[in-house]
């Protein structure tokens, strides 16, 4: 018996070793994470099918044209979303920052807006700074170089602003203040020679 232990010894170490081994990860062995579940959430984007970011807004869609609003397309609302609320200036005008449209309550489950929209037929209109409500399109002083007309949309976490049609611009930011859960933007240019 002592023969076969001191015999059996060396081979007993060595198969401990190798099983010891196998269950004791490696220091170079890269230890596994978490892997993320689902698909990568979109970005929030607004876009038109009239214009590129960044790119002229066909005459059409302004003063010197039919001033009509242009198609409007978004994707990729927070979960959150309960409403949206779209607000067009343009920054670039001589007395300050002018706001050429005002929209609010506009149903969650939409995610685009015919051309031409006109008041309450989506949404809630608020007053433009032409005295109007509804849309009104570029018209900045001939001459006076490009400027730039930003759309922004708002994804909001309440159905309604509690306001009626015609309020201001400053009544609509007031109210939607604390609950944006998304903003989209999209920038055109117009020039009036």
């Amino acid at each position: 018996m002592r023969r076969w232990c001191s015999a059996n010894v060396p081979v007993f170490v060595g198969l401990l070793a190798f099983v010891l081994g196998a269950c004791v990860p490696s220091r170079a062995s890269p230890v596994p994470t978490a892997q993320p579940t689902g698909a990568p959430t979109p970005p929030f984007t607004l876009l038109s099918p009239a214009f590129e970011n960044g790119a002229t807004i066909p005459t059409r869609y302004t003063c010197e044209g039919e001033d009509l609003s242009p198609e409007l397309r978004w994707e990729g609302a927070p979960a959150k979303t309960r409403s949206f609320a779209l607000i067009v200036d343009d920054p670039d005008a001589p007395g300050g920052t002018f706001t050429h449209w005002v929209l609010f309550d506009i149903p969650a489950d939409l995610s685009s807006l015919p051309e031409g929209i006109q008041p309450s037929q989506v949404g809630v209109s608020g007053r433009n700074d032409f005295g109007r409500v509804g849309y009104g399109g570029p018209c900045p002083p001939p001459g006076d170089g490009p400027h730039r007309y930003f759309f922004t949309l708002y994804a909001l976490d309440i159905e309604s602003l509690g306001l009626s049609e015609g309020a201001s611009r400053d009544q609509v930011e007031q109210a939607l203040k604390d609950h944006v859960v998304g903003k989209a933007q999209l920038m055109g240019r117009y020039e009036r020679k």
